[in-house]
């Protein structure tokens, strides 16, 4: 009996050998059974949840200025559901110093950083920005700008209300901002207009803040050259930096630049003032026509003036090469009562001009954009540091007649006519055409301006002439404290 249970069982253990390489080879072979063992992948994933909530984090600690690692990890957890969202939170300066291209983990340490460094710090090297990288690590189109291609069209988006603003008071600034255009200081009661803030659609538009931008200004000279728009710009700017307070260790240096008032002017042709500590100079020189004017006749105090059409301003000529930031305007001086009033005669290559087409308003003033347009560019491989905006025109919104007709811009509701600029071109076709093909860039202001017609100086200026209402110029704080935003998003 001993001897015949031997085969049986040896038997059965051959079969029991066989059942289990059999289920193991079938679970390694079948989908459906390793699914219920989770893969090392699977273990270690972040749910979208977490996702969400770390992102969250991060973007809190990109307000608090967190380091560049930070900034890096929270552009690889990106995932393509959240490549189109375009968030508020400003890009940070690590963000926009030298990583164009570059993957994170490039730019995170080491020799290959601080030489990137080095090279971007020295003042001929234009700022480039990084794109934004999805979860596939390809880079999402028209999300940044760079110096040499068109990544983002900040002219396209729309506005927001932003209870945050305005950037600075319209009762404190009076050391930088003209009384007639301080609209806290008028008899207007509505100031909904200045909590609005420019967003552009398909990128983020970096955070003004004055200490960012004297940093970025550190050792510069921004030169504003143009009309009375152009020195609402300018005043803005002041303004914006100082966040609204008298700054005594500001100091005035007009005279550096000839801006001292003549015997007998109402004001001097320009003002400039220096920031000590960053050694950052802001300037504004008025030329609204942007053509260099000569007397005909010096001798006489009545004497006509040459308007040169094809010729820079003399102090744009003569100081060009201390600026590093020039922004250029013109536009609405050209019409022909103001040329008649100013006594200006058109001149073209140093004689009166006698093209019936170039005498024409509009004529003239093309040519004249065109021209200075194409002498600053020729000038700007002179001065490889130097970068030049022309601004296009703020919009004007007289209705039911013109300044001295009745005109009118009585509307307090903002953006009542729209908030979103959809248009990839410019509405300044003009301006667009000159700059086109050349190193000077289009500063595009038009389109957005064109929404807010409530943001007028109207009937509430304090030089208001019965009947007559300033639908040109705008209330500030207002909407050139977003054209100097969108400049500072591409210096």
């Amino acid at each position: 009996m001993k001897g015949g249970l031997k085969v049986p069982l040896i038997s059965l253990i051959l079969i029991g050998f066989v059942c289990a390489s059999v289920i193991i080879l079938a679970y390694v072979k079948s989908p459906f059974l390793s699914y219920w063992t989770p893969s090392q992948d699977r273990v270690f994933q972040i749910s979208p949840d977490y996702k969400v909530k770390d992102e969250e984090v991060l973007r809190e600690r990109n307000r608090s200025g967190q380091s560049e690692e930070n900034v890096n990890f929270e552009s690889s957890i990106s995932n393509s559901s959240t490549k189109d969202k375009v968030t508020e939170e400003p890009i940070t300066n690590t963000e926009i110093e030298g990583s164009a291209g570059i993957p994170p983990s490039f730019t995170q340490k080491g020799g290959d950083l601080k030489a990137l460094e080095e090279k971007n710090s020295s003042r001929e090297q234009e700022n480039e920005v990084a794109a934004p990288l999805n979860s596939a690590g390809v880079a999402i189109e028209n999300m940044t700008s760079d110096s040499k291609d068109h990544g983002c069209n900040y002219a396209k988006g729309r506005w927001v209300t932003d209870d945050s603003r305005p950037l600075y008071s319209g009762f404190h600034c009076k050391r930088w901002l003209s009384a007639m255009w301080a609209c806290r200081l008028t008899q207007r009661t509505d100031f909904e207009y200045e909590k609005l803030r420019w967003r552009p659609r398909d990128c983020e538009m970096e955070e003004f803040t004055g200490v960012k931008f004297l940093k970025k200004m550190e050792n510069k000279t921004l030169a504003f050259i143009g009309d009375s728009l152009g020195r609402q710009q300018f005043q803005s700017l002041m303004c914006m930096i100082t966040g609204g307070e008298d700054r005594p260790d500001v100091l005035d240096v007009g005279r550096d630049y000839g801006l001292v008032k003549a015997r007998h002017a109402v004001r001097p042709d320009g003002w400039a003032y220096r920031f000590p500590r960053t050694q950052t100079t802001i300037l504004y020189y008025w030329s609204a026509s942007l053509c260099n004017l000569t007397p005909i006749n010096a001798s006489n105090p009545l004497t006509d003036y040459a308007m040169h059409l094809d010729r820079p301003p003399a102090f744009l000529s003569r100081f060009l090469p201390r600026f590093d930031v020039l922004v250029l305007n013109t536009g609405h001086h050209w019409n022909r009562g103001k040329l008649n009033a100013n006594r200006w005669v058109m001149y073209v290559d140093g004689v009166p001009n006698t093209n019936r087409k170039i005498a024409d308003i509009n004529g003239a003033k093309n040519l004249t954009i065109h021209s200075i347009i194409k002498w600053v560019d020729s000038q700007l491989p002179k001065y490889p540091g130097l970068k030049a905006f022309y601004r296009s025109i703020s919009p004007r919104h007289f209705f039911n007649g013109d300044w001295n007709t009745g005109g009118t811009c009585d509307n307090t509701t903002p953006l009542s006519g729209g908030k979103e600029v959809l248009q990839d071109e410019s509405s300044d076709a003009g301006a667009a055409g000159a700059v086109k093909g050349t190193a000077v860039k289009l500063l595009d202001i038009t389109a957005l301006s064109q929404l807010r017609d409530e943001g007028h100086i109207s009937r509430y200026s304090i030089k208001s002439t019965p009947g007559v209402q300033d639908c040109l110029h705008w209330c500030l704080p207002g909407v050139p404290d977003t054209w100097n935003e969108v400049l500072f998003a591409q210096l």
